[in-house]
């Protein structure tokens, strides 16, 4: 049976900010100080199409298509997790966006947590969901997680030259719902633009394994540390059984970081957004309210 809050359309208008001699393709709703939702893989805008309705209410929102990926250019540069935060980075400057909220999904929490450490002063809070939050351990990677790393990596070099095929694989292997058809292709036409496999091939490269293996690993490891000091408002939305964000992690999160709430969302591992929208926006919609008005954690 279909999900009612699941909705397949995007009906929203694109919109074009130049940033490095390329076009970055956003969309936006609401008015205010700006919510900036930053999408994982291989995803892109599309994927916050039924949060954003619940937070418009409350502010701008903004969703991008990270570089390479959705309707963003995809110029011939490396793709390397450095270019996406610069790219973001001048975004956000681009877009003269102030007191930003950051949602972050999968890989575009690499780059939201990274720009917010940075730039703390800027930030009015953070949402992770499906979050690299901590330094990855091996004996804490979930099962599906590891079955996902050796496969991608076993493989990646074909990528490039058939993404759909592994688009197809990883939404199969990182959610427990059925998708519509419709929602497949959405998440599938980005990719069959030309060089489209690029930016995914080089994330796939730099995937986090755990134990310093990889230079997001690094990347995680000196931002989780500034984390763990830092004030700004979080929460930290997961879903049963999790991807990334297992117990261990949900556990980990409650010990080390400050003026944090954490709330479930309902049952899946990486794409809650397509499987519980409504939990998830009503979720973030009071912390929200909490932050505005000093009440919340």
């Amino acid at each position: 049976m279909a999900n009612p809050n699941v909705l397949s359309e995007f009906p929203y208008q694109s919109k074009y900010c130049d940033v490095l001699s390329s076009k970055m393709h956003y969309v936006e709703k609401g008015q205010g100080k700006p919510i900036l939702f930053l999408h994982g893989f291989p995803a892109s805008s599309y994927s916050w199409r039924n949060i954003i309705p619940y937070l418009a209410p409350l502010g701008r929102c903004i969703a991008v298509d990270l570089i390479g990926m959705g309707k963003s250019d995809k110029p011939d540069i490396p793709y390397t997790i450095a270019d996406h935060i610069h790219y973001i980075e001048q975004f956000i400057e681009t877009m003269q966006l102030k007191q930003v909220t950051l949602v972050m999904h999968g890989w575009g929490s690499i780059i939201g947590c990274d720009y917010a450490m940075r730039h703390e002063k800027n930030c009015r809070g953070l949402v992770f969901y499906e979050s690299y939050i901590q330094p990855l351990d091996n004996e804490g990677l979930s099962l599906p997680y590891q079955e996902q790393l050796v496969a991608l990596q076993a493989k990646h070099d074909a990528f490039a030259n058939d993404p759909i095929r592994y688009v197809d694989k990883i939404l199969a292997q990182s959610t427990l719902h059925s998708l519509s058809e419709e929602v497949k292709q959405a998440y599938r036409a980005p990719f069959l633009e030309k060089n489209a496999g690029k930016a995914c091939h080089e994330l796939i490269a730099e995937l986090p394994r755990g134990h310093d293996i990889t230079v997001v690993d690094q990347l995680i490891a000196v931002y989780s540390k500034k984390l763990m000091k830092s004030n700004l408002p979080k929460l930290l939305l997961y879903s049963i059984p999790g991807f990334i964000t297992t117990i261990g992690a949900i556990m980990w999160a409650k010990e080390h970081l400050s003026h944090l709430e954490v709330v479930g969302v309902g049952e899946d591992l990486h794409f809650g957004q397509e499987s519980n929208p409504r939990l998830m926006g009503e979720a973030i919609s009071v912390w929200l309210q909490g932050v505005e008005q000093g009440t919340s954690a």
